[in-house]
Order: structure tokens, then C-alpha cells, then sequence
């Protein structure tokens, strides 16, 4: 249990951009207050995973949007989520406006439990959950975030190029920026932390300063 618990409900809404750290941050943020933890990036990949496994067309949105609208936090424990053909499913899948509507409906029921939770995404604080206790907005340099991946992918064998990666964040960067629903931004009431320089401990002990002084300004 943390050392900042307390018995009222604390919603945590953590946005940024990719490979900022945030779900880093989300992950031990929950571990160490105790709280239930949504990696809503997870969500249209097991949406079209499940549509893959039971022989549903992709494409059709109908279906998919009955399946989101059954989707349980169990499903998101699925081994298989995080590689690119799942990846590629969800890209399917997203375009589908019933699926967003219910998966929406999914992170908001999520998020009001009885001892709240902590999400992480890119437009938790922004669209999913305004109401949000505490909101930080996690990011980092294109350059830094480029690199964490490269030796990330390094690290798993794979041959790949800073600069080819580099290119790949800024184009991504562009498209969640620009694009005209739910734009990736900080809320106006976020707290934003630069990981550029800070190691995952120092981005939790930062972290957990800010909730501290939300248990005591509330």
C-alpha cells in the first residue's frame, strides 16, 4: 500500500506521446498506490484480435462494434497484444466509429471504480476522463524518444536505423497532433513532465510529489 494512500477514489490521467515514458510511469504509479491500471492502448488490439480468433471480418463494423461492446478487462491480459500483426488488426478495427464509442464507454466505466484507477493514453485527460483527479502529460525529445526505441528494438535483435526511427516519431508525432478528433495534447489543468533527462525512478518520485499535493490541497 503507498504512503500516499487514502481512502477516497484518485483518477490519474496520464497522456504523451509514444516511448515518453508514460506507461512506465502508469504501471508504477498504480503498483505503488495501489490502484487499477488501464493501458488503453491495448484496447482496439484486443478488439481485433478477438475478431481475428472467431472468424469475423474485420471490416465489418457492425460485428466489430458487438464485440466491443463485450470486451472485459480479462481480454486485455492476452499474451498477444503487443506485437505488429496485432497492431495491424487494430488499425482495422479503430476506423469503425461504434468500436471507439464503446471502447469509451469501456475506459470511462473503467476509470470511475470504487477506488478509481490509473489510465494512460493520448487523450485520457482531454476526452476520456476530464474530470480526472490528477493529469500529467508525459513527454520527451523526438530524439530521445528515438533513441529509447532503437535500442529497444536493438535489444530484442532487431537491425534497425536511429535516423529511419527518428523519422518514423516526428511523422507520428504530426499525425496524433493534427488529426481533427481527440488530438494528442495536455489537457489545460496537466502536469507536464519531461523525461528527457530523468530515469523511470525520478519520473515516479515526481510523479508521486504531484498526487501528494493533490491529497493535500483536496
Amino acid at each position: 500500500m503507498s504512503d500516499v494512500s487514502a481512502n477516497k477514489p484518485l483518477l490519474i490521467a496520464i497522456d504523451g506521446p509514444a516511448a515518453a515514458g508514460k506507461g512506465t510511469l502508469a504501471q508504477s504509479l498504480a503498483g505503488r498506490l495501489d490502484l487499477p491500471y488501464l493501458d488503453t492502448g491495448l484496447l482496439y488490439r484486443a478488439i481485433g484480435k478477438l475478431m481475428q480468433l472467431a472468424g469475423l471480418d474485420l471490416d465489418d463494423a457492425a460485428a466489430a462494434t458487438v464485440v466491443a461492446g463485450k470486451l472485459t478487462p480479462a481480454d486485455l491480459r492476452r499474451p498477444d497484444l503487443r506485437g505488429r500483426e496485432a497492431g495491424e488488426l487494430a488499425s482495422r478495427v479503430a476506423v469503425h466509429p461504434g468500436v471507439r464509442a464503446a471502447l469509451v464507454a469501456f475506459q470511462r466505466d473503467f476509470a470511475h471504480g470504487p477506488r478509481g484507477a490509473v489510465l494512460d493514453g493520448r487523450d485520457i485527460g482531454t476526452v476520456i476522463c476530464p474530470d480526472a483527479d490528477v493529469k500529467l502529460y508525459v513527454t520527451a525529445s523526438a530524439e530521445v524518444r528515438a533513441r529509447r526505441r532503437t535500442d529497444e528494438l536493438l535489444a530484442k535483435g532487431r537491425a534497425v536505423d536511429y535516423q529511419a526511427i527518428l523519422a518514423e516519431v516526428k511523422a507520428r508525432d504530426a499525425r496524433d497532433s493534427g488529426r481533427a478528433e481527440a488530438p494528442l495534447r495536455p489537457a489545460d489543468d496537466a502536469i507536464v513532465i519531461d523525461t528527457s533527462a530523468l530515469g523511470p525512478a525520478e519520473v515516479l518520485a515526481t510523479a508521486l510529489s504531484f498526487v501528494e499535493n493533490w491529497r493535500q490541497r483536496d
